[in-house]
């Protein structure tokens, strides 16, 4: 069965959750293309998080813009379509992707 895209950002929150950390949902007015996630976790680690939906999911040029905007500034950028990317990212890849 395909993942959706709100479940894998399900995923992510309880995943970062369950490490300590937080992961808000953005969503600023007037500001197209944003990320949809920031995580902050312990170290301090705070990431920047665009989800898509693993087929057929674009990423816009807008998108991509603000990914160069936010490396630019130092800080960390993810474009992530499955939950094997989150593990990955969250440095977990023997994680059942399953659950």
């Amino acid at each position: 069965m395909a993942q959706r895209e709100a479940s894998i950002e399900e995923y992510l929150k309880q995943r970062a959750e369950a490490l300590g950390g937080v992961c808000i949902k953005l969503s600023p007015m007037g500001l197209r293309g944003v990320p949809d996630r920031l995580m902050v976790l312990s170290g301090p680690r705070v990431v920047f998080v665009e989800l898509k939906r693993p087929s057929g999911g674009v990423i816009s040029k807008l998108q991509h813009w603000w990914r160069a905007r936010l490396l630019a500034l130092g800080c960390e950028h993810h474009f992530i379509k499955t939950r094997a990317e989150v593990d990955a990212l969250l440095g977990d890849r023997k994680h059942d992707d399953r659950t």
